[in-house]
C-alpha cells in the first residue's frame, strides 16, 4: 500500500512547529489521510474471466469518481490472503458455497464478505439453440445427433473431472467420444460447427462470454452431476469501510447479472484482438455503450 510521506520546510530552532507538523501526521494516519483513502488495489485471480471483468469495470469508475485503483494478479489463495491481510483493499471472485468456501473459512475473521453480485456461477454441458434436446437425461438417446462427439476444455481442468466422473456414468454417455484439448480449441469447435448448422455439445461454465457471443443454451442437469449453482462474492479488508465507505457503500450494493457480465466479457475477450494485456480501452468503449448501468453502481 502506498503510504503518503509528509514533507515539510522548518525552520531551524523550530522545535514547536516540528513537534505540531508530527502531531498532524499522527493524527492523519488514523482514516483522515485523503490521499492515502483515494489509493486502492484489486485483488485479480489469475485466470478467472468474470472477476477480471469486474475488477476493470470498478477500476474505471473508481478511477472517474478520483481514486487511484491498482490491479494486482494473484492466484485465489494469495488474493484471499492479501485481503485478509491488508494489501489488497478488494476482490470480486470469492464463489460460495463450493469453490472458495475453504479460503472463507481460513480468512473470515481478517476479510468482510460484501455479498454476492452474481448468483448464477455454475459448470455445464451446452449445445445449439435449436438442439433436439433439453437435457443431459436426452443426450445418449440421440447422440448420433451430435456426431457422438462431446467436446471438451484442458484435460486437467475441474470441469474436465466433472464430466468424466459424474455426468458421463450418470447420465450413460460412455459411448461418446469425450475430446478434451483445451478451452480454444472448444471454443473453436463451438463456432465452427454452429456455422455450419450442425449440433454440437461442449463443456462450459457460467459466466461466458460465449453465451452472449453464441445462440447457445444449457442442458438441464436434473442429478446436478455437474454441482449445484454457485454464486460470485465481493470480498474486503476490514479496514476498507474505514478507508474509504463510499466505496464500501457501493460494492456491498453491487451486483451483475449474467446477460450484462456475457456482454462485457464478449467485449473484452472476444474481440478478435490478439495478446490484450491491459483492458481498459476495450472496457471503457463498453462503459460508453452501457452508461446508464454503470452510472447506477454509485448512484
Amino acid at each position: 500500500m502506498n503510504k503518503r510521506k509528509l514533507l515539510s520546510t522548518l525552520a531551524v530552532g523550530s522545535a514547536a512547529a516540528l513537534a505540531l507538523a508530527g502531531c498532524s501526521a499522527s493524527g492523519s494516519s488514523g482514516g483522515g489521510d485523503t490521499a492515502e483513502s483515494k489509493d486502492l488495489v484489486i485483488g485479480v485471480f489469475n485466470g478467472w474471466p468474470e472477476g477480471e471483468a469486474a475488477s476493470y469495470i470498478w477500476k474505471s469508475v473508481l478511477e472517474d469518481k478520483g481514486y487511484n485503483v491498482t490491479l494486482e494478479y494473484a492466484d485465489a489463495g494469495p488474493v484471499f490472503q492479501g485481503v485478509a491481510g491488508g494489501d489488497y483493499d478488494i476482490a470480486l471472485d470469492g464463489w460460495l458455497p463450493f469453490t472458495h468456501q475453504s479460503y472463507f473459512d481460513e480468512f473470515g475473521d481478517d476479510i468482510v464478505d460484501l455479498g454476492a453480485w452474481n448468483e448464477d456461477a455454475k459448470l455445464t454441458i451446452a449445445v445449439n439453440a435449436d438442439a433436439p434436446v433439453d437435457s443431459l437425461e436426452d443426450l445418449a438417446a440421440n447422440a448420433d445427433k451430435f456426431g457422438n462427439r462431446l467436446i471438451g476444455i484442458e484435460p486437467g481442468a475441474g470441469l474436465t473431472r466433472a464430466t468424466e466422473e459424474n455426468v458421463i456414468p450418470d447420465y450413460g454417455l460412455d459411448k461418446m467420444d469425450f475430446i478434451t484439448s483445451s478451452t480454444p480449441a472448444m471454443l473453436a469447435e463451438l463456432q465452427s460447427k454452429l456455422d455450419a448448422g450442425e449440433n454440437v455439445a461442449v463443456t462450459l461454465w457460467r459466466p461466458h462470454w460465449a453465451y452472449d457471443a453464441f445462440d447457445i443454451k444449457d442442458l438441464a442437469d436434473p442429478k446436478e452431476s455437474l454441482g449445484a449453482a454457485e454464486s460470485i462474492h465481493t470480498i474486503a479488508s476490514t479496514d476498507l469501510e474505514k478507508k474509504a465507505p463510499e466505496v464500501f457503500a457501493w460494492l456491498s450494493d453491487f451486483t451483475m447479472d449474467s446477460d450484462v457480465l456475457f456482454s462485457l466479457e464478449n467485449a473484452m475477450y472476444n474481440s478478435g484482438q490478439e495478446d490484450v494485456s491491459d483492458y481498459t480501452d476495450i472496457v471503457n468503449t463498453w462503459i460508453g455503450e452501457n452508461q446508464a448501468w454503470v452510472d447506477a453502481l454509485t448512484s
